[in-house]
C-alpha cells in the first residue's frame, strides 16, 4: 500500500507525520472520504468544492485542487482495487501543543482502502445526544470526529450499522457517517442544511435527481415514516429495515427502490456529476 505525504509517494510503513500536527494534538483538520471504482473516483469535483468550503469554515489555507487531483490519481494507480475507499485529510500541520496554528503549513495525506458493497438493507438506532445546528464546525467536514466513534460503537451494540442524530430543538438531522431520507405519503423528505446535518454529496444527488424535498422533521418522523433510507459516499443508497424496535419490513419500500435505481444509473452515467 502506498499513501501520497506532503508531496509524494510513501510505502505505508514510510508514511509519517509529526505526532506535533494539529490534526492530531486537536483535531484541527478535515477531510472527505471518495468512492473509487477501478481506479476511477466519484464525484471529485464536489468532493474537492466541500473540501475547500471546510478549510474556509476553519481557517485553513485554501487546498490546491490540482495537487489534490494529482495526489488521489497517484494513490489510486499504485493500489488497484475493484472498490475502494479514497480518504483526503487536510490538517492545520506542524505546531505547537495547544489551539493556536503554526505557521510551517498544512499536511495532506491520501489514502485508500480497500471496500466492499454494502448490504441493500441495514438497522440504526436513535441516540440521546444532539447535533448542534449553530455550532462555529457545523457543516464542516472535520477530523474531530470522537462523538461520532461514541454514537456508531452504540449502534453496533444494539446490531446497528448507523445512529441518527436530532438538532438541539429536537428535529431530524443526521447519522454519524450519513445523510436520513424519509418517505411520507408517499413523498420524499430529507433535513435542510440548517438543521446542522453535513451537505452530503450523495444527499444532494439524490435531491437533484430523485426530486426530494428539503423538510424541517422531528426526530419522532422516524416512528411514522413508511419508508427511510440513508445516504453517504459508501452506502450510495441503503434502505433501512429496522429503527430500534420499528421493523421496516418491506424495506426496501418502492421510493427508495427507485431512489437506488436513479442514483445507481446516473452515476454510472457520469462518474463526476458537476454542481448545477
Amino acid at each position: 500500500m502506498k499513501l501520497w505525504v506532503n508531496g509524494g509517494l510513501r510505502d505505508a510503513e514510510d508514511a509519517r507525520v509529526s505526532v506535533f500536527d494539529h490534526g492530531l494534538t486537536v483535531g484541527d483538520g478535515i477531510f472527505e472520504t471518495i468512492k473509487a471504482v477501478h481506479g476511477q473516483p466519484f464525484a471529485l469535483t464536489r468532493h474537492l468544492d466541500r473540501l475547500t468550503r471546510s478549510a474556509a469554515g476553519l481557517g485553513l489555507p485554501e487546498p490546491d485542487h490540482d495537487e489534490v487531483r494529482h495526489a488521489c490519481e497517484a494513490v489510486l494507480a499504485a493500489n488497484p482495487t475493484p472498490l475502494g475507499r479514497l480518504r483526503i485529510t487536510y490538517t492545520g500541520g506542524l505546531s505547537p501543543l495547544g489551539s493556536d496554528r503554526g505557521e510551517q503549513g498544512p499536511t495532506l495525506v491520501v489514502a485508500l482502502g480497500e471496500s466492499t458493497r454494502r448490504p441493500d438493507t441495514t438497522a440504526v438506532i436513535t441516540v440521546p445526544w444532539t447535533r448542534n445546528e449553530r455550532g462555529a464546525v457545523t457543516g464542516l467536514k472535520t477530523t474531530s470526529y470522537a462523538e461520532n466513534v461514541v454514537a456508531l460503537a452504540r449502534a453496533r451494540e444494539h446490531g446497528g450499522s448507523e445512529a441518527l442524530f436530532a438538532n438541539t430543538v429536537g428535529q431530524l438531522c443526521e447519522g454519524t457517517g450519513s445523510n436520513v431520507f424519509v418517505v411520507l405519503d408517499g413523498e420524499l423528505h430529507t433535513p435542510p442544511v440548517a438543521s446542522g446535518c453535513l451537505a452530503g454529496i450523495t444527499r444532494a444527488l439524490i435531491v437533484e435527481w430523485a426530486g426530494a424535498r428539503e423538510t424541517d422533521l422531528p426526530l419522532d418522523v422516524l416512528e411514522q415514516a413508511e419508508e427511510i433510507f440513508l445516504t453517504s459516499t459508501l452506502r450510495d443508497v441503503q434502505a433501512v429495515h429496522r429503527v430500534d424496535r420499528r421493523a421496516l419490513v418491506d424495506a426496501p419500500g418502492p421510493v427508495t427502490a427507485k431512489a437506488m435505481r436513479i442514483f445507481d444509473e446516473r452515476a454510472a452515467a457520469d462518474p463526476d456529476p458537476r454542481p448545477r
